[in-house]
């Protein structure tokens, strides 16, 4: 009995946590988490994907994490977003429509008459995904809207 409720709590603590959504994370097998690309000495391109329970501000938030991860392991101070984009992809759901149709028997045939359509998609969910181009810097971060602190951004 012990063995089943402790079976049954570790099976409700498991569904809490992916109803979450992605942490922050390496890319798993399915994509989710963050993956990067070095593009020249001191430019990257940094990709967060999040499942359907990650919310957008999350997903942009894990990127610039690991911008800041990137620049830190490489001895710089700051980074820049050179260009970014936030992309979401609907997964899933049921689709509920309608139909018409006639047959032939032989000697006999049938019309049916009747509407058709798409009533939309029910329970499909939204998976976002965030890119980042960052240039590296050392030194003072210069000032704009664009720059980071990598210390400030993983300090928080």
């Amino acid at each position: 009995m012990r063995h089943a409720l402790l079976t049954l709590a570790a099976a409700l603590l498991a569904s809490c946590a992916t109803a979450v959504g992605t942490g922050y994370q390496a890319a798993d097998s399915k994509g989710y988490g963050y993956a990067d690309q070095r593009i020249e000495g001191d430019r990257y391109r940094v990709t967060f994907r999040g499942d359907g329970a990650t919310p957008p501000e999350a997903v942009e938030g894990f990127a610039l994490k690991r911008a800041a991860e990137i620049a830190r392991s490489n001895g710089y101070d700051w980074f820049r977003v050179a260009s970014r984009s936030l992309e979401a992809e609907d997964k899933g759901g049921v689709g509920i429509g309608a139909g018409v149709g006639t047959g032939s028997y032989g000697r006999s045939s049938g019309v049916s008459v009747g509407v058709g359509g798409d009533l939309g998609t029910i329970g499909a969910k939204r998976f976002y995904t965030a890119r980042l181009e960052v240039l590296l810097g050392k030194g003072s971060k210069p000032d704009g809207p664009d720059y980071y602190d990598a210390a400030g951004v993983l300090a928080q």
